[in-house]
């Protein structure tokens, strides 16, 4: 026994190395956040929404990568937001999965009001019925990660957090097979799945925001599934999730938030944040809502659909 003892107490102590190691990088769960991509209608000018932001008292804020379409978040802004509270974490909204008409990188001869020319690139795709202005792109295109990696450049120079990455979930319009969808189905240009290519292009963006700042927060939102990979749930800092429980004032269907539940155990075992976004409007799915985010040791904000406001988060709200 006492040499089966000195045989195991460096593997125990290797074990414990790499616990440490695998739990070093996870960050705290935020007791509060914000989530504002129109911060040009919470204030009506920047120096407002600065004092108003800064004197929010939540820990992570999630911004649009600008103030409004023609004005850019400065480092200096940033700074001032971060001071109104200690530790506090911005990063910058940055939509992957999808191309959007009012961005920057947009071109006119490209197309608008969901009317693509034969200018377009190859690249882009249809409009989203369900946002205008909003365009599915093949997110594995060079073409198309070019101008995002740019973007996420861009955040990390003025002085973001981080990044907060939205439509993380794109491949499952790639999955859609008429009604149905199939789980895994193989993309045909890269000869791996549709989510795999997701996997390859968040953490590539891990590691370019990560090339500035070490320290970067990634956190892709929705796109549960892709949890299943061990190397994007270790890339990632945290994860969002919109419409657990409910969908507006509609509750969701059990089966759905199960499964979204189920995948969420990987964070929990690594012990990394979800960040759980709602938009009941009632008190009654309000306070249902709070219930069942408590229970489930998730951090939620309660707020509008177009993200204008600070919403509610956090136990003092």
């Amino acid at each position: 026994m006492k040499i089966l003892s000195m045989r195991l107490a460096p593997l125990t102590a290797l074990f414990a190395l790499l616990l440490l190691a695998r739990t070093a990088d996870a960050e705290l769960a935020p007791a509060s956040f914000a989530y504002v991509l129109q911060a040009d209608s919470l204030a009506k000018s920047k120096p407002a929404a600065i004092s108003r932001l800064a004197t929010s008292a939540r820990e992570w804020l999630v911004l649009d990568a600008a103030f409004a379409t023609d004005t850019p978040w400065e480092r200096a802004d940033l700074d001032a937001i971060r001071r109104g509270q200690p530790g506090r974490k911005i990063v910058a909204y940055i939509s992957i999965g999808e191309a959007e008409e009012y961005r920057a990188y947009w071109r006119k001869e490209w197309g608008n009001h969901g009317r693509l020319t034969a200018a377009a690139p190859a690249w882009l795709g249809g409009e989203n019925p369900e946002w205008k202005g909003n365009y599915r792109v093949k997110y594995w295109r060079a073409e198309w990660q070019k101008i995002m990696l740019a973007a996420v450049d861009d955040a990390m120079a003025r002085g973001f957090d981080g990044v907060y990455l939205d439509i993380v979930d794109g491949f499952e319009t790639f999955e859609q097979d008429g009604k149905d969808f199939i789980d895994d189905r193989v993309n045909p240009e890269t000869k791996q799945s549709y989510r795999r290519d997701m996997v390859d292009w968040v953490k590539a963006i891990a590691a370019r925001a990560r090339s500035t700042n070490p320290s970067a927060l990634v956190i892709p939102q929705n796109g549960s599934q892709l949890l299943s990979y061990d190397d994007f749930t270790c890339a990632i800092s945290a994860i969002g999730i919109e419409d657990l429980f409910t969908d507006g004032n509609k509750l969701q269907l059990e089966s759905n938030t199960n499964e979204v539940l189920g995948d969420l155990k990987k964070m929990t075992a690594v012990r990394k944040p979800v960040l759980l976004v709602e938009y009941p409007k009632t008190a009654e799915r309000q306070a249902l809502v709070k219930k069942l985010a408590n229970e489930n040791r998730l951090t939620l904000l309660l707020t509008d659909r177009q993200l204008k406001t600070l919403g509610q988060s956090g136990k003092q709200e």
